[in-house]
């Protein structure tokens, strides 16, 4: 009793063994075989180089792709990723500008394949906020950050300023986060800015406002006293506001931008010295008002600062 062959394998060689053992014609078998004689002679080939096993079915896959991206560019895109550490959008653009045109798709999955994406632990919570078109120096957010680490045993802060309409900012360091300090980042920031600056946002840091502390330690609760950088605010005529408490997503933007100053600056770039922190933070600044920005749809805070209205991303 014949049984059923168990593999293709199997099949294979019950049709090509009659003529290995000489009984029959490869033309006379392929008459009754369901197979081409052209596949009856491929077994046989494959049967004497590599054996049984030569008779495994094989992928028909196509080996080659004709519209797979070019290594070269494979390699610049990997290359561009490990140097700047930005986003397929932006890597897009500077390609774009070396004669290189390539969608953003498939940028992500060359550098999803290597490895090089960022791997969040937690998902993360979206938050969505109406956000209207602004125009230059609209709204200016204004924020402090600590400066990872000591520079000759001293805390250092970096004080930044940013354009929600342009991306533009200035940033500078200074040796505490006091008043004083906020003030004369204003006052610099007012002088440096070749636009006018219409308001100001920040959180509710004591250097900012003394809407948690002052208000309830005043001895007239109906008529407090002004915070310092408030009272600067009315001299110079520029409303300013506060974000709600515990909702850094308000400041959105400048809280972004210190992202940015943490990875491509501080994780990157030795200094020794507070006067060195100054000049390469005053140089980094330069670098970041001239990169493309995917909420400027390509342009960099330089060349929107030229434009009169700025479309800003929901």
């Amino acid at each position: 009793m014949k049984t059923m062959p168990k593999s293709t394998k199997e099949e294979k060689f019950r049709w090509i063994k009659p003529i290995l053992d000489k009984e029959i014609s490869i033309k006379n078998m392929a008459k009754v075989c369901p197979f081409s004689e052209r596949s009856i002679k491929y077994w046989l080939s494959n049967f004497k180089k590599f054996g049984f096993s030569g008779l495994e079915n094989k992928s028909t896959r196509p080996k080659t792709n004709p519209f797979e991206t070019p290594i070269r560019i494979k390699e610049r895109i990997i290359e561009l990723r490990k140097d700047t550490k930005q986003c397929a959008l932006k890597l897009k653009w500077d390609l774009v500008d070396e004669g290189i045109n390539i969608h953003h798709q498939t940028i992500q999955k060359i550098i999803r394949k290597e490895g090089l994406t960022r791997k969040y632990r937690t998902r993360k919570i979206q938050y969505k906020y109406v956000r209207i078109p602004l125009r230059k120096g609209e709204l200016i957010e204004i924020d402090v950050k600590f400066v990872p680490g000591r520079i000759e045993g001293q805390r250092c802060y970096q004080f930044t300023a940013i354009d929600c309409a342009t991306r533009w900012r200035h940033l500078q360091a200074y040796s505490d986060a006091s008043n004083l300090s906020a003030v004369k980042f204003l006052r610099e920031l007012i002088s440096i800015a070749d636009f006018e600056i219409k308001a100001i946002k920040t959180d509710n840091g004591s250097c900012f406002t003394n809407r948690y502390t002052g208000y309830v330690q005043s001895s007239d609760p109906l008529n407090p006293k002004l915070h310092i950088f408030d009272i600067v605010c009315q001299e110079l005529k520029i409303p300013h506001y506060l974000i709600d408490p515990g909702k850094p997503q308000q400041n959105s933007f400048v809280e972004r931008s210190h992202r940015e100053d943490q990875e491509k600056f501080y994780e990157q770039i030795p200094f020794k010295s507070f006067e060195e922190l100054k000049y390469k933070l005053r140089l980094w600044n330069m670098h970041y008002n001239d990169t493309k920005h995917c909420g400027l749809n390509g342009k960099t805070p330089n060349q929107a600062l030229r434009l009169e209205v700025q479309n800003v991303r929901i």
